[in-house]
């Protein structure tokens, strides 16, 4: 980094006044600087400040590479700033990074909270429901939201979904002269005058949160009775083996239950099913667990379908599985592709007991039965066998 052309500056409510020498020097040789109307304003940008394209864009700053440019962001450019989302594009000699306290530093500074444990979410454009795993009872959370109608609508959302007694702090321009701060319960939200930019902290109370152990209520699905049950769900989740950043191939998705719980373990996941309503379904799961961004659904019959897709770590097919189709995924995984079939049918279980002869791996089968009324007594109502194979391709 002997001569960058972009300058990445973080910048806070107290305007020029935070700025240190290094972070000043920057922006004073910059041609043109890019940032939003608050941050040119702060900056007093004057003629060489340039808005942020609406919808938000890089393209524009990477179109003036070679000249000086100077970036605006909150606080710390890359944690939810744009930092990431240009650094993406660059060499590493192309830019410097100039930092400034975070909006989340701020707040827990304020609060005196711990920051390391506490959960932050930036949540401009991104789903309420994107929270969901870190609302638990005790939990404290930091949430950057675009506006007071937003904080508004979150706060909403808390209590349809049962955490209405959370204690709310609602931080509005911290670290400036406009800094304000104010407390409520979500239930008892009333405020209607919060200003950008604005942080909500939350210690969240109420309804239990979602348990971290797989296999979740059946309940907790959208679906046509085309689901794997919560206890298979489990066993299958466990012979999947999920892990942060990697990608799921969901062949026979039908509810996409399976493809959730591997999202929310950290995962990515291309959920396959070739029928429209049950495809609607998981769509719906999708919103309901705010998982948008790493559960794609693909409406399609395998293996046609799985053209366009990026390579998996782990496949499972829960449905229509044959010897060709796995023909087709053993051409089509990368070396190390955990492979988990769940088989229900007589035709299906003496594929799967064909390939584990000429292929290894694991075969289980699998009964399960739940007590159910039996006259005027109980019963044990027993579910179809499964038969599941594990394999690593």
């Amino acid at each position: 980094m002997l001569d960058p052309w972009l300058s990445i500056i973080g910048l806070g409510e107290n305007g020029l006044a935070g700025l240190g020498e290094a972070s000043r020097a920057a922006l004073d040789a910059a041609d043109v600087i890019f940032g939003g109307p608050r941050h040119l304003a702060l900056a007093d940008a004057g003629p060489r400040g340039q808005p942020w394209p609406v919808p938000f864009d890089v393209a524009p700053v990477l179109a003036l590479r070679g000249q000086r440019v100077a970036v605006l962001a909150s606080g710390d450019p890359f944690w939810f700033g744009a930092g990431g989302s240009l650094a993406a594009h660059l060499d590493a000699a192309e830019w410097a990074s100039y930092p400034a306290p975070s909006t989340f530093s701020l707040a827990a500074a304020r609060l005196g909270w711990r920051l390391e444990d506490v959960a932050c979410h930036g949540l401009h454009a991104t789903p309420f429901a994107s929270i969901r795993p870190s609302l638990q009872r005790g939990v404290r959370l930091l949430c950057l939201l675009r506006d007071g109608s937003a904080v508004r609508d979150f706060s909403a959302w808390l209590n349809q979904q049962g955490f209405g007694s959370s204690a709310l702090c609602v931080l509005e321009a911290l670290g400036g002269p406009r800094e304000r701060i104010r407390h409520s319960t979500a239930a008892g939200f009333d405020l209607l005058d919060v200003a950008a930019p604005v942080a909500l902290a939350i210690e969240v109370a109420g309804a239990l949160g979602l348990p971290r152990s797989a296999g979740l209520p059946d309940a907790n699905f959208a679906h046509d009775g085309q689901i794997t049950k919560s206890p298979m769900r489990a066993l299958t989740l466990a012979a999947l083996a999920p892990r942060p950043g990697e990608h799921l191939w969901d062949i026979g998705a039908g509810s996409g239950s399976v493809s959730v719980e591997w999202c929310l373990a950290g995962g990515r996941a291309s959920a396959v099913e070739q029928h429209a309503a049950r495809v609607a379904n998981i769509r719906t799961n999708v919103d309901h667990y705010g998982l948008a961004g790493a559960l794609h659904v693909v409406e399609g019959l395998a293996p046609s379908a799985l053209a366009s897709l990026a390579p998996p770590q782990a496949i499972f097919v829960g449905g229509g599985f044959n010897l060709a189709l796995f023909t087709v995924l053993q051409s089509l995984a990368p070396s190390g592709c955990r492979l988990v079939v769940n088989g229900v049918t007589l035709e299906t279980e003496s594929a799967l007991t064909q390939l584990h002869l000429q292929h290894g791996g694991d075969l289980l089968r699998i009964e399960l039965a739940a007590s159910a009324p039996l006259g005027s007594m109980r019963g044990w109502q027993p579910a179809r066998p499964v038969v599941q194979w594990s394999i690593t391709l």
